[in-house]
């Protein structure tokens, strides 16, 4: 299996660091493709990324949540055009980097969403995507 980041992903790049293969890439173009995304072809399931993420976005593919229960505040991250991300996150990675992300919504205390979109998501940028080729 492989791990997937989710639609809490704000584009702080930790995770790419601490790759011990170089797997995580952020989406190109941005606008479209929004989030940092693994390549399941070279992902070893280490986890290395998981606990470097400070957002908590990251998952084991079959453990991403279809009921993630947010605590209130989180940044749900979309790609421009989707109806109710109108929200613009501006904040910085870990590095100190400025990140502006155009189409964002916060989540509410005990909000549920489903989270699993971001699986099919990532595969889809590797098999199609600009991620194709590799």
């Amino acid at each position: 299996m492989t791990h997937t980041i989710t639609d809490l992903c704000i584009r702080d790049g930790a995770c790419v660091e601490v790759c011990p293969v170089e797997c995580i890439i952020p989406g190109q173009p941005q606008d479209e493709w929004p989030l940092f995304y693994i390549d399941p072809e070279t992902c070893i399931d280490c986890g290395a990324c998981v606990p470097e993420c400070p957002v908590e976005a990251i998952f084991p593919e079959e453990d991403v949540p279809s009921s993630f229960v947010a605590k209130g505040g989180e940044v749900l991250n979309g790609p421009v055009g989707i109806p109710g991300f109108s929200a613009i996150f501006d904040g910085h990675d870990h590095n100190g980097a400025a990140v502006h992300l155009t189409a964002t919504r916060k989540l509410a205390p005990k909000e549920v969403v489903d989270l699993t979109p971001a699986t099919e998501e990532n595969a889809k940028y590797f098999e199609e995507g600009p991620g194709y080729g590799r």
